[in-house]
């Protein structure tokens, strides 16, 4: 009998890896949707739309300038969570759509920028569009006739609901007209006093009309009128062979992945290897379902997901041996393996999917994009690891493989004191710490604490028509060693606009001896005139409002999980060593940056917030295990012993699971372009410090904490 469920439990298994596998590659139904051929892909890896907009009012503030700008980025926001707006020049405001191919539809759904007014009908003006936050169509059912009705929402500035509040309780009954570049696009009538921030445009006849009218609304809101310059669909930023490059570091990875698994815990690495090949297929399905924008960023952060997904079944697995080792029956330590993991999965991976809440609520930019990357992954790895895992293990347990040999037991480690060398780990911690706030302070005096990118600090955008169209490879292998041989710490990033020999080179700002010299290499390389060269200062696409975001979404992240870990584990002591832990890694990791000058832009973000996600993960497997030792220590067992053995006990997890992650990571640094290379290896920094940290530093952080408390007996006086 319970051969014949083992079989039908491993048929269930292999047909959900064939499904989702089957999907991810070719899709469902016609238009292959969820397969990893409907992914969007940003514009480094499917290019996208370029438009430029000039500024039709005279003089326009730098402050109206900035508002049009961020007001822009929220916007087309809708269309690709990576879209990047920025300054080009001093009254151009460019915008980088990725994943789109038409231009003119692009521009047709944007709308025109103009002017925005709210009149009476003796022409007095009410509100403008300074006095909008948003407009977003809607439809309701009717109760009484059941017909479907159509509307738009309209969300107001304080300042707005003051005036409109006035307005519409003095005019009940009567008009006001809602015009747009002088031309009236909708005349509602006044039923009611608006006395709220929101209020509805009713009576539309259609959805499309509700859908037109609210996008002219939100469009006619910016600061500043708006008039289409120039627009076209630029190329790849990285080619063909980038994009495979990285697919093939993935498949690498995988593979050495699974083999480690496979070697190391036997039968339950095969099925962690299986539960892997499944998750890689649904998480391919859901990003394509969810249309979110892929990067090559987001690649690396997919594959380094991969290198993650396997910490759950490590701590299973880990939890397993261990009861094997005290002389469980196989069948009962699979289930107490899984119970007694459970707690250590679920707060390591609700801690990381808050962050991920966070970041995507309250971030903005590529900061979103990564946000839903990893909340996909967070939710996919615990469904594998809990689910698809234990399947796994039953079916090979009811097929007869009932043996211990076939799982493994735990040997019995020495106790290691790790607390009685919290001194040098510490010394060696504040070392590393104060090495990069000099560097910061020697590199902040020559110019800047970090080598901030374009994305930060923006630069020259140099466009140029050469006598031949050259693909994105060739304009790499030509190009770009033209530009870096001439210009000395360029950072210089190269584009093609499709369809035309024309190219877009930026680099950091460049001085007018610096353009000179570039434009002169360029003539002699490519043989070309100097008319074929234009070239203009661009704003950084991390404009201060997606750094004030970043940031603050991060404090908010850090105070929830705070606030979670000091829930689950009932002390406070615990969330505030795991937060203490979290900014070691980081600070470590800026290190690196400062002293190796390695470029500060996007990618530095999504590492940064990838480190936070991975370290505090790690931290939780071991404070899961002292909780469970302080359960069960008697009064006078010292703390000491305590954090040493809960340590040691997971320091098996804490290795394996660092490999399996450094693998994938490192295979990306192998075999990945400079982009991806440049994301890589502050995430190995970030992998190595991670495990350090959680294994040398966050217990004796939890121990000082406690002050003169030595034994579990003086917790309960605490």
């Amino acid at each position: 009998m319970n051969r014949k469920k083992g079989i039908w439990q491993l048929v269930l298994l292999v047909v959900l890896i064939a499904f989702f596998g089957f999907t991810a590659v070719n899709g469902l139904g016609s238009d292959h949707s969820g397969s990893i051929f409907d992914i969007k892909q940003g514009l480094d890896l499917a290019g996208g739309v370029s438009i430029t907009y000039t500024v039709v009012d005279e003089n326009p503030s730098a402050e109206a300038i900035s508002d049009t700008k961020q007001k822009l980025q929220n916007r087309v926001e809708n269309y690709s969570t990576e879209a990047e707006v920025y300054l080009e020049g001093s009254d151009r405001i460019n915008v980088d759509i990725p994943g789109v191919q038409d231009a003119n539809q692009i521009l047709e759904e944007m709308g025109q920028p103009g002017t925005l007014t709210f009149t009476l009908e003796d022409g007095t003006e009410v509100i403008n569009g300074d006095h909008i936050e948003n407009a977003q169509p809607y439809s309701t059912t009717n109760q009484v006739t059941n017909a479907v009705e159509y509307g738009v929402q309209l969300t107001l500035t304080d300042e707005g609901k003051e005036l409109f509040s006035k307005a519409t309780a003095e005019n009940i009954g009567k008009v006001i007209s809602i015009n747009y570049d002088g031309k009236t696009i909708s005349a509602p009538t006044v039923e009611s006093a608006i006395t709220e921030n929101t209020c509805s445009i009713t009576k539309i006849s259609s959805w499309e009309e509700a859908d037109t009218l609210a996008t002219n609304i939100r469009i006619g809101a910016l600061p500043l009128e708006l008039k289409e310059l120039r627009s076209n669909v630029v190329g790849a930023k990285l080619g063909e062979q980038a994009i495979s490059t990285s697919l093939i570091a993935a498949a690498i990875a995988i593979a050495l992945i699974i083999v480690f698994m496979i070697v190391v815990y036997r039968i339950p690495g095969v099925v962690a290897s299986l539960a892997l090949l499944l998750y890689i297929g649904m998480i391919i399905m859901l990003i394509s379902t969810f249309q979110v924008t892929l990067t090559l960023a987001g690649i690396a952060g997919i594959v380094l997901s991969i290198g993650m997904a396997v910490d759950a079944n490590v701590v299973i697995f880990a939890r397993i041996r261990e009861e094997i080792a005290s002389g469980r029956s196989v069948s009962g330590s699979i289930k107490a393996g899984f119970s007694k993991a459970l707690s250590a999965i679920i707060d390591g991976n609700v801690t990381t999917l808050i962050a991920a809440v966070v970041l995507y609520v309250l971030g903005s930019g590529t900061i979103r994009g990564f946000a839903q990357t990893l909340g996909i992954g967070v939710v996919l790895s615990m469904f594998t690891a809990l689910v698809i895992t234990r399947l796994g293990l039953n079916a090979f347990y009811n097929l007869g493989f009932t043996d211990e040999k076939f799982y493994g037991k735990a040997k019995t480690m020495k106790t290691i004191d790790f607390v009685g060398k919290k001194c040098l780990w510490m010394a060696v911690s504040v070392a590393v710490i104060a090495v990069g706030i000099i560097a910061m302070g020697v590199n902040g005096a020559k110019g800047n604490a970090l080598n901030y990118g374009l994305d930060f600090m923006g630069g020259t955008s140099t466009s140029v028509v050469l006598n031949e169209d050259l693909t994105i490879e060739e304009i790499h292998e030509q190009v770009l060693p033209v530009v870096n041989e001439t210009i000395a710490n360029a950072d210089a990033q190269a584009n093609k606009v499709t369809g035309s020999n024309e190219i877009t080179i930026k680099t950091r700002e460049l001085s007018l001896d610096e353009r000179e010299a570039l434009n002169q290499a360029l003539m002699e390389k490519f043989d070309i005139e100097e008319s074929a060269i234009k070239a203009e200062n661009i704003s950084a696409t991390i404009g201060k409002e997606m750094q004030a975001s970043a940031v603050r979404a991060v404090v908010v992240s850090l105070i929830l999980m705070l606030l979670y870990i000091w829930f689950r584990f009932k002390d406070i002591r615990f969330a505030a060593s795991s937060i203490l832990a979290l900014a070691h890694d980081v600070l470590v990791v800026i290190t690196f940056y400062a002293l190796f000058r390695w470029s500060v832009g996007n990618t530095f973000i999504a590492c940064i917030l990838t480190i936070l996600g991975y370290s505090i993960n790690a931290t939780i497997v071991v404070f899961d295990r002292v909780r469970e030792e302080l359960g069960t220590a008697k009064p006078k067992d010292e703390l000491k012993g305590i954090v040493n053995r809960a340590v040691t006990q997971t320091l098996t997890r804490s290795i394996n699971t660092s490999i399996t992650t450094f693998i994938a990571v490192f295979m990306l640094y192998i075999l990945g372009v400079s982009s991806m290379q440049a994301f890589a290896l502050p995430l190995m920094v970030g992998v190595v410090c991670g495990a350090y940290s959680s294994v040398c530093l966050a217990g004796s952080m939890w121990i000082l904490m406690h002050g003169k408390a030595k034994t579990a007996g003086d917790l309960k006086k605490d």
